[in-house]
């Protein structure tokens, strides 16, 4: 920061009172910041287990693999809370071009500028499920989904 000519305040204070208190098991806390952080770094539904003190929860890689991972809380939070923007900053896509309610503003500049888009891909429709004794269609009434157990660490 010196090299570049950044100065911090002097206002700043040297040392750093940190005000920690219990929050039991750590359930509450975890649903807490599920709630706040799950668009950004960790869907709720990814955390699988608190358990003696270790997180479980499950992350893809840069290819898409699912892995599942156990830390201590400590550091699982420390691994959450390098994600959370500081004050005052904003996600870049929450704005311009990149905001969700700008498909009209999107759609006049790719006018203005002649862009060409392709086709959108529509996947084919599946064939129906038919009964293996009758031939008849069958229709799913209910989808039974396998739960998954993290392996222990």
């Amino acid at each position: 920061m010196r090299r570049a000519g950044w100065r911090v305040q002097a206002t700043l204070p040297r040392d750093w009172v940190v005000h920690c208190q219990s929050v039991g098991s750590g359930h509450k806390a975890l649903v807490y910041l599920g709630r706040y952080l799950y668009r950004g770094v960790l869907p709720e539904k990814d955390i699988l287990g608190d358990r003696n003190g270790l997180i479980t929860f499950r992350i893809r890689d840069n290819s898409g693999a699912e892995q599942i991972q156990s830390l201590p809380g400590a550091e699982f939070l420390w691994m959450l809370l390098r994600h959370v923007l500081p004050k005052r900053f904003r996600r870049a896509r929450d704005y311009g071009l990149l905001h969700g309610n700008s498909h009209k503003l999107l759609q006049v500049v790719q006018l203005l500028l002649r862009v060409v888009l392709p086709d959108p891909w529509r996947p084919q429709p599946k064939p129906p499920i038919r009964c293996p004794h009758c031939g008849g269609v069958m229709e799913i009434v209910a989808v039974r989904v396998r739960e998954i157990n993290p392996a222990p660490a």
